[in-house]
């Protein structure tokens, strides 16, 4: 009998370590879900686009991928989507969901991502996290790289994604789960410029896998991105003077204890790539690390 409880211990142990522990609060509940139509519009690869009762599957093949954009530029908010990854051999591709203001500072425009990096057979996608300022990507880029692991497979279902922007935090979110906070230490390291909202699938070969090790294959094409549940809980630049903030924690207090310990679950399980800890890049660029 001892020997079955600790078995039965031991699977449960087991189980509830698949899983991060409950959040406690749900941010998207302050959003309400739009369709696609509603709240975007295609920026390229229209013929690589098809939109079907609000949701949206772009694809990228040898010929083209495919994007979108939001309708409205926003200077704050909640902007998620539900997301279902190709599975597969999927190295080099990049599926995305993510904000910029590249369109109106060409060359000097900040950026909030959240990409996803194909992968191999065999191998888990890798959700990258990255914040930039005032930057081309041209190689004057200093990016703010994180770089997790899920717990569950991309591939089988819809997750939801979303970033939670605020003057003084950016909060990014997979199923309501915070796994990762940006904190404002200083003007220069924190983006307060007005964002579009954007999505995308794109041949990323020379870095998106291993270092650009494995290339976008197109004997595999084509790769499919599937996207719903779109939100868009924004403060836009042509709307109202003000406008409801959606809060990341309860009570409108920032994270609760119970939200930072699901995190600290996460990064310490999953998290396999964090910019402040990579003695190859010089932190003088970086100061809040």
């Amino acid at each position: 009998m001892a020997h079955f409880l600790v078995l039965l211990f031991a699977f449960f142990s087991c189980s509830s370590a698949l899983n991060p522990p409950s959040p406690g609060f749900s941010p998207s509940n302050q959003v309400q879900s739009i369709g696609f139509d509603q709240g975007f519009r295609n920026r390229w690869g229209s013929h690589h686009q098809k939109v079907d009762h609000g949701a949206l599957t772009i694809w990228l093949d040898s010929s083209s991928g495919s994007g979108f954009k939001s309708l409205h530029r926003y200077k704050s908010g909640y902007f998620g989507a539900a997301i279902k990854l190709h599975p597969g051999y999927t190295a080099g591709v990049i599926t995305s969901f993510y904000l910029s203001n590249n369109e109106d500072y060409p060359g000097n425009h900040d950026e909030i991502d959240i990409e996803f990096l194909g992968t191999t057979p065999g191998k888990p996608y890798v959700l990258q996290t990255n914040v930039f300022m005032r930057g081309s990507g041209d190689g004057n880029i200093i990016g703010r790289e994180m770089r997790f692991h899920l717990w569950f497979d991309p591939t089988q279902d819809f997750h939801n994604y979303a970033i939670l922007w605020t003057p003084n935090e950016i909060i990014f979110l997979v199923d309501d789960v915070p796994i990762r906070r940006y904190v404002k230490k200083s003007e220069a390291t924190f983006p307060i410029r007005p964002m579009w909202v954007y999505g995308s699938i794109w041949d990323a070969s020379s870095w998106a896998t291993e270092d650009g090790k494995y290339k976008a294959d197109y004997r595999h094409q084509p790769f499919i991105g599937r996207y719903n549940n779109f939100k868009l809980g924004g403060c836009t630049v042509d709307g109202v003077a003000t406008c409801r903030r959606v809060s990341s924690g309860p009570g409108g207090r920032g994270l609760s204890q119970q939200q930072e310990k699901a995190m600290a679950w996460v990064q310490r399980n999953y998290l396999m790539y964090n910019y402040c800890h990579d003695p190859r890049r010089d932190h003088t660029s970086t100061p809040e690390c």
